[in-house]
């Protein structure tokens, strides 16, 4: 009997903790990508775009950074399928 107890508690538990970990440091380096994406991509039109980093025009390439930004994050969002975050394992 307190074989099967910890058969059935330990098993679950250490795939969870293992699911939990690869999605943690999954997750936290493609934000890292992400992030260092972004910065590229602000840096790159910054330096190619001329006139745009002078004066009262120096938002635009955040403002564009942001947008795209978003879009990546609306899109990731969309391409979740919480259908399987439940599915038992056969």
């Amino acid at each position: 009997m307190k074989e099967y107890a910890i058969q059935e508690t330990v098993g679950p538990l250490k795939g969870a903790g293992r699911w939990l970990g690869y999605g943690a440091g999954g997750a936290a380096l493609l934000g890292l990508g992400i992030m260092l994406l972004m910065l590229g991509l602000l840096r790159l039109i910054q330096s190619e775009w001329d006139g745009v980093a002078e004066g009262g025009t120096s938002w635009i390439p955040y403002a564009i950074v942001f947008v795209v930004t978003v879009l990546l994050i609306v899109i990731t969002l969309m391409r979740i399928n919480k259908t399987y975050l439940n599915k038992e394992l056969k």
